[in-house]
């Protein structure tokens, strides 16, 4: 157990970890999550689940919308990775606002939880079902930005050492 907690990163613990429990805590408030959890571990692990479920809608959803409503803007890849050499505060800062994104994607995902517990009350329509392929839909969107995100970190960091 405690080599597990101890591979933990800051980012996991602030982006999955504890937007999940937050989560499962304001689920039970709201009677959205009934879940049972016995023992640490599956709570750490029921915990984590959830958070990385929240932190993609963050990152597709809130961070989609912002970027369309131009409320944001990131650097070019290349600048991102020589800056980052440069001045080591920014990643921090950029796991700062990725909390940011997550926490706001939490709330979504509440507001999203609740009103859908409350359509399958009212419609009686199979809830399970529909969670297995939304979450399918969630965790494919997110594998091809993060695929692409790497891909362009990748031609950012050649880049950055081709002018060298």
């Amino acid at each position: 157990m405690e080599s597990l907690l101890e591979r933990l990163s800051s980012y996991n613990i602030l982006n999955n970890l504890i937007p999940g429990a937050f989560f499962v805590f304001f689920g039970k408030l709201l009677n959205v999550i009934p879940l049972p959890l016995d023992g640490v571990v599956e709570r750490i692990f029921v915990y984590y689940f959830c958070g990385m479920i929240i932190s993609r809608i963050g990152s597709l959803v809130i961070e989609g919308i912002f970027e369309k409503a131009k409320w944001i803007k990131y650097a070019p890849k290349a600048e991102y990775v020589a800056a980052v050499k440069k001045d080591a505060r920014i990643e921090s800062l950029l796991e700062t606002s990725n909390m940011y994104r997550t926490c706001a994607g939490l709330f979504l995902t509440l507001g999203i939880v609740k009103g859908y517990s409350t359509l399958v009350e009212l419609l009686a329509i199979p809830g399970c079902v529909t969670v297995v392929i939304l979450l399918f839909i969630l965790f494919s969107a997110s594998f091809v930005k993060q695929t692409r995100h790497i891909a362009s970190r990748v031609d950012a960091a050649n880049k950055s050492t081709e002018g060298e």
